[in-house]
């Protein structure tokens, strides 16, 4: 198995005989508004190209995961790729209505902890909480991904959220071989972070009982954490070497 991360929580799930696209956000720099104006720097984003080897991997796709509707994990580039290739679109059944009407092509939906037949294996949709406090009640839904394909390592996709029971269950008692977290410890200009804090981070990190795959890092002006504060700590938590923190447009095969 190989993941291909493409640019903050775009990443490409490639197997002998699938390849899965997760939360494309494929625009050009500075095509969305900044997520912030007074907390940090109001850049437009997403404050980085796509990686040049993306249009090859991406040729590749046959089915895709939507986490949730926020433009970095969907944006309007990504609905045009999904739409003009027909690409068949899984998604949580709270987001099926939205995504129909902006065209895509919903194959199947999920509800929590409801484990469903997908492709050769299993899906289970996974709560995910994003973020602390009120603020999380802004975010809206959200969902994660626990996927079983045949002859396959399974992958927990922790999409945006913080650590929860939810996620600390998956974690404990479903044992994925890869486990994806977002570490950019995203923040609006009020509240708290709405992704998990360095603490939980290393938490998620420790708990994971196989290899642990970082994303949504130095991608968005709200997100201030850089894959070298993320590797330091890790390190100084002796728990960097179970974990991937990889480049736009890097592969990690496992």
């Amino acid at each position: 198995m190989k993941l291909h991360h493409l640019r903050n929580a775009t990443l490409v799930i490639e197997t002998e005989k699938h390849v899965i696209l997760i939360d494309p956000m494929l625009g050009k720099r500075k095509t969305i508004a900044p997520f912030t104006l007074f907390r940090y720097k109001p850049k437009r984003n997403p404050l980085k190209a796509l990686p040049k080897n993306s249009r090859e991997i991406l040729s590749k796709v046959t089915h895709c995961l939507i986490t949730h509707l926020h433009p970095d994990h969907l944006d309007k580039a990504g609905e045009v790729f999904l739409r003009r290739n027909s690409i068949p679109v899984i998604c949580n059944a709270k987001d099926e209505s939205v995504l129909t009407k902006r065209g895509l092509t919903i194959v199947q939906t999920l509800d929590y902890w409801q484990p469903q037949d997908f492709l050769d294996g299993k899906i289970t949709g996974i709560p995910a909480l994003h973020g602390y406090g009120l603020v999380a009640k802004l975010m809206g839904n959200v969902m994660g991904f626990y996927i079983e394909l045949e002859n396959e390592k399974s992958v927990y996709i922790s999409s945006d959220t913080i650590f929860t029971k939810d996620v600390e269950k998956v974690l404990k008692e479903l044992k994925p071989d890869i486990a994806t977290v977002a570490c950019g410890t995203a923040r609006l200009d009020f509240g708290q972070p709405l992704l998990m804090r360095m603490s939980d981070i290393l938490k998620f990190t420790a708990l994971a009982p196989g290899n642990v795959f970082a994303n949504h890092l130095e991608a968005l002006n709200h997100c201030p954490t850089t894959r070298e504060e993320l590797k330091l700590a890790l390190e100084n938590s002796d728990l960097l070497s179970k974990t991937a923190v990889p480049n736009d447009g890097e592969c990690v095969e496992y």
